[in-house]
């Protein structure tokens, strides 16, 4: 490999380390050696409580994680595990999932907590952010724990198995006998339920009222009685004379939660469906009982605002072919929208969603769906360039067009121009011609594509554009003397260490 691909040792031999390079210098290197695609596990265990990047970096080894779950610094181990469990894309040839702990790994970080507030944490995100379903063991641990606070808040884990919310039933606290009844109800025998019903806590008694306000309804009595009312308004079978009279609230933000609510009877929906306040109707308008005539009433003047999320009982029917044909029909985009999201979709669905007039519904199906069209991930493509949810759609969409794209590659689009490259019959010719490009966004597509020259990349290292530059300095083909030079300088240093071929030899030196 010779001198440019940065083996051989004179070229490193003037360059500072440890002390000697200074405090600044060093942590640039670190930060950026974190993010280093050909770091051994060894330097990236050895960054561990170093490096504050490399908790983002999604393509952690096993390795890593292993050394993170034996680290002695609950703190460390806490912080590294809130970023396991999303998905990153970096490029059209694969998008990088992230690497997240295994049930098990969840398990072992959960028991290896000490302090029971974190370990409740650390449990939230293994299965509400991450959806791992923790050992047994750690479920019994949280179910266990000191903190009357924390085994109140682990009955309404997912996951957690009846056994324990029966034991949990039987808590001492009231405040935990209170929060296994909300979480538990439905799997409590008779006997449970009866002794429950009977407790001398007025707090699981009240509990105990709203587990079966189905059979029955919440009062006026018990919701006036209570101190706070969370998800009680969207969520329960409320007492006529109460829903009535919330109904005529002064605060439009407790209307609108009651204008969800799935137990609402016809009268008062009608009435919800005038309210003078924006937000009100819109929540009428999703109702799932509207017939379509309806619906386009309540819509009458409504923008859908703000940002846009998928209503719960349109995402529970994605897997009904029927309903999401009916649903992708409907007059109201928000309902259309959370048909979009939907992973996998009848084609013919998948092809009116792309039509549509609604570009929001448009995005959510390049974001979520396998099954959307090319031709629409192209056009997409033009305005979007991802989220931080999805930053690989619609370009890392495994339907995105991958031929006959050389016929873009004078197009006055620099969206477009700039996917020549990655047809499979694209030249290293037209890789230097994008280099010299007007347009910066096409020269960062070339300073990434490995074909690109040795000359050309030093070359960029000059370019106006600083992300241009910064790619550059991670190309593979770069010198080794401009790689050690660029590592030796604090502004250059980071993007330097990220360069996959700095030799193992020098990582080890940075590190040390």
């Amino acid at each position: 490999m010779g001198n440019e691909r940065g083996t051989d040792t004179a070229v490193w031999d003037g360059l500072r380390f440890g002390e000697a390079a200074g405090e600044r210098l060093r942590r640039s290197r670190l930060e950026g050696l974190s993010m280093n695609r050909s770091a051994p596990d060894g330097i990236l265990v050895g960054l561990i409580g170093i490096s504050g990047r490399l908790p983002y970096r999604p393509d952690l080894p096993q390795a890593v994680l292993e050394a993170l779950i034996a680290h002695p610094d609950p703190k460390l181990r806490a912080g590294f595990a809130e970023h396991r469990g999303t998905t990153l894309g970096f490029s059209r040839t694969g998008t990088r999932t992230c690497v997240g702990f295994t049930a098990d790994q969840w398990s072992r970080l959960v028991l290896a907590e000490p302090n029971s507030q974190r370990m409740y944490w650390l449990a939230v995100d293994a299965v509400e952010v991450a959806r791992a379903r923790l050992t047994e063991e750690a479920y019994e641990a949280l179910a266990g724990a000191a903190s009357d606070a924390v085994r109140a808040d682990a009955a309404s884990l997912p996951g957690m198995p009846e056994r324990l919310l029966g034991a949990l039933a039987r808590d001492p606290a009231p405040s935990v006998r209170a929060a296994a009844c909300g979480a538990g109800w439905a799997g409590f025998g008779h006997e449970v339920r009866t002794r429950l019903a009977g407790d001398p806590a007025e707090a699981v008694r009240t509990a105990v009222a709203l587990a079966r306000h189905e059979e029955v309804p919440v009062t006026g009595e018990l919701f006036d009685g209570m101190a706070a009312h969370h998800g009680l308004v969207e969520t329960r079978r409320l007492d006529r004379d109460l829903a009535a009279r919330i109904c005529a609230d002064e605060d439009p933000s407790v209307r609108r939660g009651l204008a969800g609510n799935p137990y609402l009877e016809p009268e008062l929906v009608a009435v919800l469906a005038a309210d003078p306040d924006h937000d009100v109707r819109h929540a009428v308008s999703v109702r799932p009982e509207l017939t379509e005539e309806r619906r386009a009433g309540v819509l009458a003047g409504l923008e859908p605002s703000g940002m846009r999320r998928s209503v719960p009982w349109v995402t529970a029917l994605h897997e009904d072919p029927e309903a999401m044909r009916r649903l992708a029909a409907s007059v109201h985009p928000v309902l259309r929208a959370s048909v979009a999201t939907a992973r996998r979709l009848p084609a013919d669905v998948a092809e009116r969603l792309a039509r549509d007039e609604d570009r929001v519904v448009r995005l959510f199906l390049a974001e979520h769906c396998d099954d959307a069209p090319a031709a629409m991930l192209l056009e997409v493509w033009n305005w979007w360039t991802g989220s931080l949810s999805t930053p690989n759609r619609p370009y890392g969409h495994p339907n995105f067009p991958g031929r006959d794209l050389l016929r873009y590659a004078d197009d006055p689009n620099r969206r477009l121009r700039q996917l020549a490259l990655d047809d499979p019959d694209s030249t290293p010719e037209l890789v230097e011609r994008f280099s010299r490009d007007g347009d910066e966004e096409v020269r960062i597509r070339a300073a990434t594509d490995p074909r690109l020259s040795a000359e050309s990349v030093l070359r960029l290292l000059d370019d106006p554009d600083g992300s241009v530059r910064t790619l550059a300095a991670r190309h593979p083909r770069l010198p080794a003397p401009a790689l050690a030079g660029l590592l030796g300088a604090e502004e250059t240093a980071e993007a330097a260490a990220q360069n996959p071929a700095l030799p193992e030899a020098v990582m080890w030196r940075m590190l040390d």
